[in-house]
């Protein structure tokens, strides 16, 4: 079937059938700052918890603000150039990008392991942004190739490694909601009492009929969370005053650093990082009426991943996390029927806005830690079943199943019992020692080593917008859930299908 951009995208059940504003429309100033608006409260909670876990773990309090700043500041930086397309950078959709939670287990593991020998806290950040910005160019180069590795990556191996990092993480945001690292009084009533309380409005919000409340969930919730331990005299903000009024962006302020054992995990996620993005895109050209086949679609996907890769590279420059395309957003246009790119340059805007003025992340950071941890654990868990819902889909016959028990095993199993690395060089232990490293490793060596059992599905016999009809009529609400669209688009993605 060949699919052009002017049939028609099918429906969800409820909401918006038809875009308002098509992708090359521009729309007048109130619409497109109101469309915009939205998209930014839909993903500014998703783009500065990365930097407040890693901050809060690695013990880099006095950087935060400044490297909050940096997160937003970049993301505007790179939502510009995956819609403005610059070259052949960027796919040219409204797209938001935003700092990636794929990264944040390796990115701690590497922290961790530059902290252990004694490094300081901007020796610390010197490596973790050199690493990232060498391992950008991983992205960069697959980019290019990323229809000739279907065979080597495939949807087996990608839940795999997505379902590992986010149970990876749930002992991350479990030990935030009882307190926090390295708290006297870990697991007292008063810190579960905070932290569920956030949790639970989130639960409760999802349950509202409005889907603009559905989308604000979350950052609802942190701010209910953060009033209430105001209110309770556990924030102070006594410190705000020495907050300088600007941030200015620096290219490599701390330094610039690398290490080969850090950099391997690294390096993996950035060759899994892209088929998510092909997915966000996939799902996003359908919303937005655009061809989902053909030498538009293909060349949509190869500048989409390649802008991403370019703008981790350029947020590692100016000190902050990888970045990644973000598929909450796709909700957001279906929501405002708003698909014109034009938006994303006011959505730009907001963030380097937000960016540079550093009081922002000084507050943030201020957020107790079961506050934090109410809400992270439920990002992390979600993060576990999108890698769930992407194997159940691929199909969880006796080889995939074999594959993914014995990666799962390895990896959870390095993480409950680091000691069966101990006589290991310190070189393997250091790589082997996370569970996301194993895990992959094990997933693709495996996936190349067994012989598959399913046959080729005929990509012309394939009916992606068919497909995204049948999911969203079995959807009980009118909204699109963002690890759906991931996986949705890793399969609407011919490219990134496996045989």
């Amino acid at each position: 079937m060949t699919t052009n951009s002017n049939a028609p995208t099918p429906a969800a059940p409820t909401g918006n059938s038809d875009l308002i504003y098509q992708l090359d429309d521009t729309p007048a100033f109130a619409p497109a700052l109101f469309a915009a608006l939205q998209h930014v409260l839909a993903s500014f909670v998703g783009i500065i918890t990365p930097t407040l876990i890693v901050g809060s773990a690695l013990g880099l309090g006095a950087h935060v603000p400044y490297l909050v700043s940096m997160a937003l500041f970049v993301s505007g930086l790179g939502t510009f150039v995956q819609a403005k397309r610059i070259g052949p950078i960027g796919s040219g959709l409204l797209c938001l990008q935003g700092t990636s939670f794929g990264f944040l287990s390796v990115i701690l593991s590497a922290g961790f392991i530059v902290k252990g020998r004694g490094a300081s806290e901007e020796e610390i950040l010197a490596t973790l942004f050199g690493i990232c910005f060498c391992a950008a160019f991983v992205e960069i180069t697959f980019s290019q190739f990323i229809n000739k590795l279907r065979k080597v990556i495939t949807p087996v191996v990608t839940g795999t490694i997505i379902c590992l990092m986010g149970l990876s993480l749930i002992k991350v945001g479990m030990t935030d909601l009882a307190g926090g690292y390295g708290a006297a009084d870990l697991g007292a009533l008063h810190h579960l009492a905070l932290g569920g309380l956030v949790l639970g409005t989130i639960v409760l919000l999802n349950r509202a009929p409005s889907q603009v409340l559905r989308l604000s969930a979350v950052i609802i919730g942190l701010t209910l969370g953060f009033a209430v331990a105001w209110f309770n005299g556990r924030v102070d903000f006594a410190n705000m005053a020495e907050v300088p009024l600007l941030s200015v962006p620096q290219p490599f302020k701390y330094g610039f650093s690398f290490d080969w054992i850090a950099f391997v995990p690294i390096a993996v996620i950035f060759l899994i990082t892209p088929l998510e993005t092909a997915g966000d895109l996939t799902a996003n050209s359908i919303i937005s009426k655009q061809p989902v086949k053909g030498p538009l679609y293909m060349r949509r996907i190869k500048s989409g991943v390649l802008a991403d890769g370019c703008n981790s590279a350029v947020a590692a420059m100016f000190n902050s996390l990888p970045m990644t395309t973000f598929s909450q957003n796709n909700g957001v246009i279906q929501l405002t029927g708003v698909a014109s790119r034009h938006v994303a340059f006011y959505i730009a805007a907001i963030l380097i806005l937000l960016g540079l003025f550093p009081a922002v992340g000084a507050v943030l950071q201020l957020m107790p830690k079961p506050v934090l941890g109410g809400a992270t654990l439920i990002m992390f868990g979600t993060v576990a079943v999108a890698g769930i819902k992407i194997l159940s889909e691929a199909g969880l016959h006796r080889r995939n199943v074999l594959i993914v028990a014995i990666s799962l095993g390895l990896g959870l199993g390095v993480a409950g019992v680091p000691e069966v690395l101990s006589h290991m060089p310190d070189v393997l232990k250091n790589i082997f020692g996370s569970p996301i490293t194993i895990g992959a490793f094990s997933a693709i060596a495996l996936n190349i080593f067994l012989p598959d059992e399913q046959q080729e599905v005929e990509e012309d016999d394939y009916d992606p917008e068919a497909h995204l009809h049948t999911v969203l009529q079995n959807r009980q609400d009118d909204s699109v859930d963002d690890s759906s669209l991931k996986s949705l688009g890793r399969d609407l993605t011919p490219d990134a299908r496996t045989s």
